[in-house]
């Protein structure tokens, strides 16, 4: 597995958990870093996933149940929410990841931690949220802004 995606599980292993359990995400976090060593700037970089996507995760979850409407969010499995969190914060609001690898990277986690059918809906999901990424960014900015 490359290094940043050793990264981008191990956030997805964070925020999965903080959504199943009350745990708290900087406990999780320094629990899969040791689990999960990585280097100083990879750690970061999962680090900057999390904490990106956490404060957030309410709107990313608006706009992933408005492109992706036949699939209701309480239908959709929590690994695969996380990755469409993660792959859409990474290229909607960090805007530090292209859109192509963004979608690539989650859809390789989708491989790995979901069902057989997680890699396509989280592509068809993520390439849907990709068209409209301008207008979701301004509306989650706004929001957050408030």
């Amino acid at each position: 597995m490359k290094q940043r995606t050793k990264a981008r599980s191990l956030a997805l292993q964070v925020l999965y958990e903080v959504d199943l359990s009350e745990h708290r995400p900087g406990e999780v976090f320094n629990q899969r870093l040791a689990d999960v060593p990585l280097s100083n700037e990879l750690a970061e970089f999962a680090r900057k996933l999390v904490f990106g996507v956490l404060p957030i995760k309410d709107y990313l979850d608006d706009a992933i149940e408005s492109y992706a409407p036949e699939w209701p969010l309480e239908q959709v499995a929590p690994i695969d929410l996380n990755i469409l969190r993660i792959a859409f914060w990474e290229f909607g609001i960090d805007k530090e990841t292209p859109v192509k690898v963004a979608i690539n990277e989650a859809v390789e986690l989708a491989k790995r931690y979901g069902s057989d059918a997680a890699p396509g809906f989280v592509n068809g999901v993520l390439g849907s949220l990709a068209k409209h990424q301008t207008e979701i960014y301004a509306v989650i900015s706004k929001e957050t802004k408030k």
